[in-house]
């Protein structure tokens, strides 16, 4: 539409182009809310705000956000759509209170993110002065970062112009929240650390200067926001001997409390928490010690435990067998076990305490693109990234929920941030400083990248699918197919025009009909954590948390959040009230309450309301079509038994999963969401649901936001 007024001012004083398709789109989105479903009808509302806003200012003054935002009230009113005036009122009034809230943090926002966005971005990522003042906002932190991965093309014979329109799209990306990086390269490109990758394995060699070389390697790490995952399967057991001393070794645990006192004192000086991962192989004979190493609460906090077992050790659990454990030092058979006993004491203690977890290493291994480098060992602190050692990997995730479109999946736009990502972080292997020389060395040999998801449950919600349904499997494995497919065919397409990974003749990629490969792997499904935030949906592939919750944000203040599918669709059909919201963040689920519709309760389940085999077939429906591994926890209630982690651990192996985790309810004190308990629910002093700010869903404990 035409018209005279040519420009409106904004809240922050700038001006921007008038667009009246802006004010139709806001009227649609009011409309939309309370059942109304009528374009047309919204152009025709806009048109007549418009006609207002000329009659008003004319060519004499220019209108801010305000006066048109009381224009279209005053339409709405006039035209009768009562219902539809009034959301667009409520959300004001929301928009208005978040505004506040961002004054109090102290964050220019130019991207209308979330308070919890703008609180973990201020904490994070926002660069400073050397006084502590924020100095960017988060548009301009995407700047930063699209400027500084798309630096590298003049190496690649770029001219100017071709630089700049592949900066100009990895700023869209970023800033339209289609694609986000791992944290390291949100927060350290462009800048003087410019270390940039999120996942790191370092080897851990049975002597004291092995050992102190990879604490030391660790803090370097650390330092630079990345996480490290070690094995400690080659150092010698408990109370073996040390030949140059002729004393007595002190075992894998005991040195591992070293990494992890080191890993504290670290965190303490960065904007990123360390984290590690533990591996012990099963076979080791100092395995009951390792399995029970967090029975104590508190201990080794700043580690998630996994143990490395192989194919033979689950047959053997289930045939009942008996297993030798093995000095690594000498290679000779010290103890038999049964099988049975270990799997049972794995099973026990992570229903306890969360940990361990298990790798099935053969399953990784079967899959190791580069095996003549090396068996892998190891992986990052959430196990979704296995490596060989000095190995490192960057991430990143394309947001789902950006691309349904009319209740239907836009696999061409899927397809199009797929290129824009794999380019984006193949870049970055080129651009990132390396904290060691032998982790660059390694790291550009095979040129690994972890492309991922997240936003899955807001995908499903969008296309009304339950998360615990076949059809829910189906998508799972199309949507990841057909990301893998794509990620190949540009790592093909780069790779001709850049050369191929340098160890490509070595790896399995020439056997598979590949004459070409930029990198080794190219998917990775991660624990989103906070990009998640940033992105405003649910962290990786994890089901939604809950539906209305309690957030602790700055300065301990809390804020009443509810999710926008689930607030939209209630207000849409009529049964949204605020008593209504407050009784779900009590409760947690809404699957008893009567006065939702069955067909709603069908599509919003959290990760408690879905059963843990539908958790497992989720991971393993990804898993199917990723090249690395899936990161996933089955959360399970409180009253949930040790048998049923058994199944889990079983259940897991035979859907051929890389590595399997459990969370129990309530079995750590210290964790990050927390809710009524159903036996004092009707109680007057009940809390809601509290999730504290970092949290997106997933795991509950702080080992787990990485």
């Amino acid at each position: 539409m035409k018209t005279k007024i040519k420009y409106i001012r904004k809240r922050d004083g700038s001006l921007e182009a008038f667009n009246s398709e802006k004010i139709a789109q806001a009227i649609y989105k009011a409309m939309k809310s309370v059942g109304k479903d009528d374009f047309e009808t919204c152009k025709k509302l806009s048109e007549d705000v418009v006609l207002i806003v000329e009659e008003k200012f004319g060519g004499r003054e220019i209108p801010n956000v305000e006066d048109v935002q009381d224009i279209v009230e005053t339409v709405l009113m006039k035209k009768g759509f009562i219902d539809a005036a009034k959301s667009y009122i409520l959300y004001r009034q929301k928009r208005t209170e978040i505004r506040e809230a961002k004054k109090l943090i102290g964050v220019s926002d130019d991207l209308k993110l979330s308070i919890n966005a703008i609180k973990v971005l201020r904490s994070r990522y926002l660069l400073r002065d050397e006084n502590g003042n924020i100095i960017e906002t988060p548009r301009q932190m995407f700047r930063r970062v699209a400027k500084a991965i798309a630096s590298v093309e003049k190496f690649y014979s770029k001219n100017w112009e071709e630089v700049e329109k592949i900066e100009n799209e990895f700023y869209r990306v970023m800033v339209n929240l289609e694609f986000l990086p791992n944290s390291p390269t949100l927060m350290n490109a462009g800048t003087e650390l410019g270390q940039l990758s999120a996942c790191f394995v370092l080897p851990v060699e049975d002597s004291i200067d092995g050992i102190f070389n990879a604490v030391r390697y660790m803090a370097l790490i650390h330092k630079s926001g990345g996480g490290t995952g070690f094995s400690f399967s080659k150092l010698r057991p408990k109370g073996d001997v040390v030949k140059s001393t002729m004393g007595i070794a002190s075992g894998p645990v005991s040195f591992m409390q070293i990494f992890d006192v080191a890993t504290s004192v670290i965190k303490q000086g960065g904007r990123r928490r360390g984290a590690n991962m533990g591996v012990l192989s099963v076979y080791h004979p100092d395995i009951v010690e390792f399995i029970t190493a967090k029975a104590e609460e508190g201990k080794f906090q700043n580690f998630n435990l996994s143990v490395a077992v192989d194919d033979k050790f689950m047959e053997a659990v289930e045939k009942g067998d008996e297993i030798f454990l093995i000095n690594p030092r000498t290679g000779r058979e010290v103890k038999n076990l049964p099988a049975k006993f270990i799997f049972d004491l794995i099973a026990e203690m992570a229903w306890r305490t969360g940990d361990p977890g298990l790798i099935f290493i053969d399953e990784i291994n079967r899959h190791n693109p580069t095996p003549k480098l090396g068996n892998i060992e190891s992986t990052n602190p959430c196990g979704e990234q296995p490596l060989l050692p000095y190995e490192s990997c960057n991430l990143g995730s394309i947001n789902l929920a950006k691309v349904v479109e009319n209740e239907e999946v836009n696999f061409e736009k899927l397809k199009e941030l797929v290129d824009v990502a794999v380019h984006f972080l193949d870049n970055v292997i080129d651009v990132n400083r390396y904290p060691l020389p032998q982790i660059e060395q390694m790291t550009k040999g095979n040129r690994k990248i972890g492309l991922g998801v997240m936003g899955w449950a807001e995908m499903l919600i969008m296309l009304n699918i339950p998360y615990n349904s076949e059809e829910a499997l189906q998508l799972a494995e199309k949507v990841m197919k057909t990301i893998t497919d794509e990620a190949r065919k540009k790592s093909v397409e780069l790779a001709l025009e850049r050369g191929s990974f340098p160890n490509f003749e070595d790896s399995i990629w020439p056997n598979k009909g590949f004459k070409v490969l930029r990198n080794a792997t190219t998917t990775t499904i991660a624990p989103t954590g906070t990009i998640s935030i940033i992105a405003g949906v649910t962290s990786g592939i994890e089901p939604i948390f809950a539906i209305s919750y309690v957030r602790n944000v700055l300065g301990g203040a809390k804020l009443l959040e509810v999710n926008s599918l689930f607030e939209e669709t209630a207000r849409k059909l009529g049964f949204y009230s605020k008593d209504l919201i407050a009784r779900i963040a009590r409760e947690g689920s809404i699957q008893k309450i009567e006065e939702i519709p069955s067909d709603v309760k069908r599509i919003f389940v959290t990760a408690f309301d879905v059963s843990p085999e539908w958790h497992v077939r989720m991971q393993a429906a990804f898993q199917k079509y990723t090249d690395n591994a899936v990161a996933k926890t089955v959360n399970l209630p409180h009253e949930a038994t040790i048998e049923d982690v058994k199944k889990v651990y079983m259940l897991a192996w035979k859907l051929k999963c890389k590595g399997i985790t459990v969370y129990r309810y309530g079995s750590k004190k210290q964790q990050v969401l927390t809710f009524t308990p159903p036996e004092i629910l009707l109680k007057a002093e009940e809390e809601p649901i509290t999730v504290d700010a970092e949290y997106a869903g997933g795991c509950p404990v702080d080992t787990c936001l990485h």
